[in-house]
C-alpha cells in the first residue's frame, strides 16, 4: 500500500491534474472580475463554474496529503520535513478554517486558493533556466536584506530631515515621519518627484541638494548594488552548475 501510494502521488498525471486544477481555478477567478463575461458567455454566473474547480482542487490536495503520509508510514511525521509539504498542509488548513467560520472570513477563500499558484514554482525545478533564476533569487535574499536595512536607514534619516524642513510648508508630503517616508518611496520610483522638489524649493531654494542627494543614494547607487548582487549570484550559480556537470562523479 505504501509503494502504491508513493507511485500515485509522484505520477506525472497526478501532478498535471493538480496543475490544471490550480491554473483553471485561478483563471476562472480572474475572469469572474468581469461582469460582462459572466452575463454574456457563462450561464448561471461564475460561481457555478468556479465551485466545481474549487471542490476538485481541494479534494485532490487532501488526497495528495493523505497519500504522501501513507507512503511515509510509519514515519508519517517526515512529511513535514519538506517545506513544500508544510506549505500545502497550511493552505488547506486555512481554506477549511475560512469555510468553517463567518461569511467575511470565507471571502478570503479565493485569496487562499490563489496562493496555491506558488506551488507551481516547485515544478520549475525541471526547467533548467527557471531553476537557475529561482536559485539565484533565494541566494540573494540575505544580501538583499542588508540592502533593505541600508535603504531603511537612509529613508529614516531623510524622512526626519524632510519633516523638520518642509513639514509646515507642505504637510501633504512632509507632515509627519510616516508621510515623509511615503513621499521618499515615491521619489525612489522617480514618479513625479520633481513636483515635490519644486514645492519644497518655494520655501528653501537649496532644497534641490536634499532631493538630488537622496535620488543619487537611493534610486541610483542602491538599485545598482541590488542588480550587481543578483548578477553576481547568477554567475556563481551558473559556475557551480557547470563545475558539477564537469566533475568526474557526475560523468560516472
Amino acid at each position: 500500500m505504501r509503494e502504491k501510494a508513493h507511485r500515485i502521488v509522484h505520477a506525472r498525471r497526478f501532478e498535471h491534474l493538480l496543475v490544471v486544477l490550480i491554473v483553471g481555478t485561478a483563471v476562472l477567478q480572474g475572469l469572474s472580475t468581469s461582469a460582462y463575461l459572466g452575463e454574456r458567455y457563462l450561464s448561471g454566473g461564475f460561481v457555478y463554474w468556479v465551485a466545481p474547480f474549487v471542490l476538485l482542487l481541494i479534494g485532490a490536495l487532501v488526497l495528495e496529503v493523505v497519500l504522501k503520509m501513507v507512503g511515509l508510514y510509519p514515519n508519517a511525521h517526515r512529511y513535514f520535513r519538506d517545506g513544500w509539504n508544510v506549505f500545502d498542509f497550511l493552505t488547506i488548513e486555512f481554506f477549511i478554517i475560512a469555510l468553517a467560520t463567518t461569511e467575511s472570513a470565507a471571502s478570503y477563500v479565493g485569496i487562499i486558493l490563489l496562493v496555491r499558484l506558488l506551488r507551481l514554482l516547485r515544478g520549475f525545478s525541471t526547467v533548467q533556466e527557471l531553476n537557475v533564476i529561482l536559485s539565484t533569487l533565494f541566494r540573494s535574499i540575505p544580501s538583499l536584506g542588508h540592502i533593505a536595512v541600508l535603504m531603511g536607514i537612509i529613508i529614516y534619516v531623510y524622512a526626519l530631515v524632510g519633516s523638520w524642513s518642509f513639514g509646515e510648508h507642505d504637510p501633504e508630503h512632509w507632515g509627519n515621519l510616516g508621510v515623509s517616508a511615503a513621499s521618499l518611496f515615491q521619489i525612489v520610483t522617480l514618479d513625479n518627484w520633481a513636483r515635490i522638489m519644486h514645492t519644497a524649493a518655494e520655501l528653501e531654494p537649496l532644497a534641490w541638494v536634499y532631493f538630488l542627494t537622496f535620488v543619487i543614494f537611493s534610486a541610483f547607487v542602491v538599485s545598482n548594488v541590488f542588480v550587481a548582487i543578483v548578477i553576481r549570484n547568477l554567475d556563481e550559480d551558473r559556475q557551480e552548475r557547470l563545475q558539477a556537470s564537469e566533475s568526474p562523479a557526475s560523468k560516472q
